[in-house]
């Protein structure tokens, strides 16, 4: 059992604050990797910290999880909260994500989604997403893609 379970056997549906590290994973052609959740949306890879873990410890270990790679580098690329990462599930729990969104151009091994948690990895161009992909995470697409890609040219 994980630290958020733990913590949720305590506080039952109130409130977190949960941090969640993300990747854009950039390949050579400007696209960032998207994921296809269970629930069909598609999103950022990424995950929730545990007690003891870096904000980078637990990105590399969630998308290696999740996608069977390594990231290499990882570049800050910003932090996002706020009401507008507010989350209630179906079955009442409630939370605000903090997302530390980091940049990542370079990583070791074939993405292979797990099948549990993703469902799919493909590469979009950054302004044209598909239709399900996450609302938050398609108009912070809209918004930073011209940061993005400047961000790109520099690491080049």
């Amino acid at each position: 059992m994980g630290y958020i379970e733990d913590l949720r056997k305590i506080v039952g549906n109130h409130p977190l604050i949960l941090v969640r590290p993300s990747a854009a994973i950039i390949n050579g052609y400007g696209q960032i990797l998207l994921v296809k959740y269970q629930d069909q949306s598609w999103g950022i890879p990424g995950g929730l910290m545990e007690l003891g873990e870096s904000v980078e410890e637990c990105l590399r270990r969630e998308v290696k999880e999740e996608l069977s790679i390594e990231l290499k580098t990882l570049k800050l690329l910003d932090v996002f909260s706020g009401s507008e990462l507010h989350t209630k599930l179906r079955n009442g729990h409630e939370y605000y994500n903090i997302i530390i969104g980091y940049i990542c151009t370079e990583y070791y091994g074939e993405i292979i989604p797990d099948g549990n948690e993703v469902l799919e990895a493909r590469y979009f161009n950054i302004f044209e997403v598909p239709e399900s992909t996450q609302p938050f995470i398609k108009h912070k697409l809209n918004q930073l893609g011209p940061k993005l890609k400047e961000v790109l040219r520099a690491s080049q």
